[in-house]
């Protein structure tokens, strides 16, 4: 399908928790094109359905050369350390931040023809597990700093250029 655009902190759909996915059809299959191409592009990771509009639980990864999307995705384990790792979003560009994630973390969900599906990973991939999950429940990881870390974040987001009335990014 296409690569889509990314919504920006301040859309409200950022802040949502994500509906269940309970169809399996062509629209499903069409938002998991969206989504992992949406993931593709260099510096990108995954993106979570929210960060292009949709308010349904599902992600797209392409990390570590694993590519991938999940619906209705849980966090079912996390182990190792909990320990801070500089974090960034597309929703919140140029910004990057020391956010707590713990070193393992493993998913379990569904694909885009409702089989399903278990990913799991350690460290930046753990990393990403962990932060496409918290879209879906709608929260940014900038929600999860520890409380001064929040303020120096909320700060560099209003100062933002791109906060300054534009909602939507695409690249």
């Amino acid at each position: 399908m296409a690569e889509r655009e990314i919504r920006l902190w301040g859309d409200p759909v950022l802040r949502s928790p994500c509906a269940p996915v309970t169809t399996f059809d062509a629209s499903t299959a069409a938002l998991a094109e969206d989504l992992a191409d949406t993931a593709r592009p260099a510096g990108r990771a995954a993106v979570a359905a929210p960060q292009i509009g949709v308010g349904l639980r599902a992600f797209g990864y392409d990390l570590d050369d694993r590519t991938g999307v999940v619906f209705n995705p849980e966090i079912v384990e996390v182990g190792g350390r909990l320990r801070d790792i500089d974090e960034g979003c597309l929703s919140v560009p140029g910004l990057f931040f020391p956010t707590p994630r713990w070193e393992f973390a493993r998913v379990r969900g569904v694909d885009a023809t409702g089989a399903a599906v278990e990913v799991s990973g350690t460290e930046v991939f753990a990393q990403m597990l962990q932060h496409e999950v918290a879209h879906l429940d709608g929260q940014v990881y900038i929600q999860t700093l520890p409380t001064e870390r929040r303020r120096e974040a909320m700060k560099a987001i209003r100062a933002a250029a791109w906060f300054a009335g534009q909602t939507a990014t695409k690249g």
